[in-house]
């Protein structure tokens, strides 16, 4: 089942930024564009990359191992549609953020 996890203040995600955290054993990807929080799963699938790590361009999360790129508000990558990285829900509450995530299977 899903629980909701604080997984930073929102002060650690300036508008336009994003971080790495860790949630329920599995990395995530927390991106704020604008006052909309999205967050998604942090590990690339290319080679295991970073994306929590990578340069925010509006809604285009960059990897920093090899340039991967994925629209945080779907989790799609950008040049191949059916490649997809797992969503969370997210949300901010008195200026802290929340994502919902199943705990990751062994």
């Amino acid at each position: 089942m899903a629980d909701w996890i604080r997984i930073a203040s929102a002060a650690e995600c300036p508008p336009g930024g994003s971080i790495e955290r860790e949630a329920a054993g599995r990395i995530v990807a927390v991106c704020r564009v604008g006052d909309s929080w999205y967050a998604l799963d942090g590990v690339c699938p290319h080679q295991g990359g970073p994306l929590g790590r990578g340069m925010l361009c509006g809604r285009v999360l960059t990897c920093p191992w090899h340039g991967w790129q994925f629209d945080v508000t779907t989790g799609r990558h950008r040049l191949n549609a059916t490649m997809q990285q797992p969503c969370f829900e997210v949300e901010e509450r008195g200026g802290e953020v929340f994502v919902r995530v199943e705990p990751a299977t062994p």
